[in-house]
C-alpha cells in the first residue's frame, strides 16, 4: 500500500510533466527548451552547507558539489539521466550534494553535450573525458585522487556503464565502484517491464509518447543494439564492484535486472536493490520522499565499503 508521502509525490510528479508537455508550443526548438528550463526549475535546491565549484573537465562544463566534510581526494564522476535531451547541472545539484553528504565524496557533475543538438555519441565522448579528467584534476588545486568512483541515473546510468567499459578497453585505471540509479540500459526498449510497468511507473508514462522522438534525436542513425550505445549488450567482464538500484514500478526494471544477471556471469560483485513501489528517479526526490534518501545513504555506504570514505 503506497504511503501518503509517497501518493503526493507520484501525483505532482506525474500531473507537473503532463501539463508541461502539453503546454509546449512553438517550434521544435521553443518546446525543446520549455521542457529543459521546467525540468531545471522544478526540482530542489542543494542542501544549505552545500559547496559548489565551476569545473572545466577537459572542455566538458560542469561543477564540483561538496557536502561539508568531503574529501576532495575520493571523488566520484556523476552523471545526470533526462534521455539525453533533459537534465543538467541546475536539475541535479541536490541529489549531487546529497550523495557527497553520504559518501563523503568529492562529487563532480558534469553537462555534457545533449541531443539533439548533439546527437550520439556526443554524451558518451563527453562522460569518459571526464572520467579521465577526474582521476587527475579535484576541486580547487587538489591532485590525483586516492579513490574514484562513477554513478549516473536513467541516461547517466548507462553512460555510467559505457564509461566503465571504455576505460577497462583502453586498459586504463578503473573505478574503484560504478552505481546506477535507474539505469537505462536498452535503448531497442526490448524488456518485459517497458510493458508491464507502463501504467505504474508515473514518470514514464507520463512522457511515453515522446520517448520516440526523442530517441531518434539522440541515435541519429545509431544501432540502438549495439554495445556501444545500450550497455545490455556488452560485456562486462572485469568489472569494478556495481551497485544497481531500481524501482519495482519501473519500466526499466528488467534494464538494470537483465545487466545485473550478465555482470555477475561474467564473474563482477554485484549488489541489486530493487525498491518496493519505487518510480524511475525516485532518488531525485529525496527532500520530500523518504525512500529517496535511503537509497541515497545505501549508495553511500556502498561507495565508502570500497574506499569512498
Amino acid at each position: 500500500m503506497a504511503s501518503s508521502e509517497l501518493k503526493q509525490v507520484t501525483g505532482k510528479l506525474q500531473a507537473d510533466w503532463r501539463r508541461v508537455l502539453g503546454q509546449a508550443y512553438g517550434s521544435d526548438e521553443e518546446r525543446l527548451a520549455a521542457i529543459r528550463a521546467f525540468q531545471d526549475a522544478s526540482m530542489f535546491p542543494a542542501p544549505e552547507g552545500t559547496t559548489t565549484i565551476e569545473a572545466d573537465a577537459d572542455g566538458v562544463p560542469g561543477e564540483w558539489v561538496l557536502a561539508p566534510d568531503a574529501d576532495p581526494s575520493r571523488r566520484l564522476l556523476y552523471l545526470h539521466g533526462g534521455a539525453y535531451v533533459f537534465g543538467g547541472l541546475d536539475s541535479h545539484r541536490d541529489l549531487a550534494a546529497r550523495l557527497s553528504a553520504a559518501s563523503g565524496c568529492a562529487v563532480l557533475q558534469v553537462d555534457y553535450r545533449r541531443a539533439p543538438e548533439h546527437p550520439y555519441p556526443a554524451a558518451p565522448d563527453d562522460a569518459l573525458k571526464s572520467f579521465r579528467w577526474i582521476r587527475d584534476h579535484g576541486p580547487g588545486r587538489a591532485g590525483p585522487a586516492d579513490r574514484v568512483f562513477i554513478a549516473g541515473d536513467s541516461a547517466g546510468g548507462a553512460l555510467t556503464l559505457l564509461t566503465t567499459i571504455a576505460v577497462r578497453d583502453a586498459g586504463e585505471r578503473m573505478p574503484s565502484a560504478a552505481v546506477t540509479l535507474s539505469a537505462w540500459t536498452d535503448v531497442a526498449g526490448t524488456g518485459e517491464s517497458a510493458k508491464t510497468n507502463r501504467d505504474v511507473d508515473v514518470l514514464i508514462s507520463a512522457i511515453d509518447d515522446r520517448l520516440n522522438d526523442i530517441m531518434g534525436g539522440y541515435l541519429s542513425g545509431a544501432d540502438p543494439t549495439s554495445p556501444n550505445v545500450s550497455p545490455l549488450y556488452a560485456d562486462f567482464t572485469g568489472f569494478p564492484p556495481l551497485l544497481m538500484q531500481v524501482g519495482a514500478y519501473e519500466s526499466l526494471l528488467d534494464d538494470t535486472r537483465r545487466v545485473a544477471e550478465k555482470a555477475k556471469d561474467a564473474g563482477v560483485d554485484v549488489t541489486v536493490e530493487i525498491w518496493p513501489e519505487m518510480f524511475h528517479q525516485w532518488q531525485m526526490w529525496a527532500p520530500v520522499l523518504s525512500e529517496g534518501q535511503q537509497a541515497i545513504d545505501s549508495i553511500g555506504k556502498f561507495l565508502k565499503k570500497h574506499g569512498g570514505g
